[in-house]
């Protein structure tokens, strides 16, 4: 019995990598979040508990709380979204779950990020 070589092992790897299909979700283009944030066509959403919400936010942002965005995806759906919360870890979250829904969402972290990012481009 022959060995198949070095390249009967290249094409057979080669067929098995490109045969392979993953499964991914797609990928938000790279944009700069201080455009995202002072657009007026992107939707900001807080996704912090209404009490956090109603101390302070940023400008013009909506209250979905993490726990109700499955609730709310038809009301994004065809939006450009912007989510934070206090650390980033409930937007993170949140991100995930409107990708996966067909939103196109970003990230904006923390609440003070977006409001620092809205008061830099009012104190021009």
């Amino acid at each position: 019995m022959r060995s198949p070589g070095l390249k009967g092992i290249v094409l057979t790897l080669t067929f098995l990598l490109s045969s392979c299909q993953v499964n991914r979700i797609t990928e938000t283009p790279k944009v700069n979040i201080k455009d995202m944030v002072n657009s007026p066509e992107v939707t900001l959403v807080d996704v912090r508990i209404p009490e956090q919400y109603a101390e302070e936010t940023a400008r013009n942002a909506i209250n979905i709380p993490l726990a109700t965005i499955p609730d709310q995806l038809e009301s994004l759906k065809g939006k450009k979204v912007v989510v934070f919360c206090n650390k980033g870890i409930q937007a993170d979250q949140a991100v995930e779950i409107l990708k996966k829904n067909g939103v196109e969402v970003y990230d904006g972290t923390s609440w003070k990020n977006v409001k620092a990012i809205q008061d830099e481009v009012n104190n021009k």
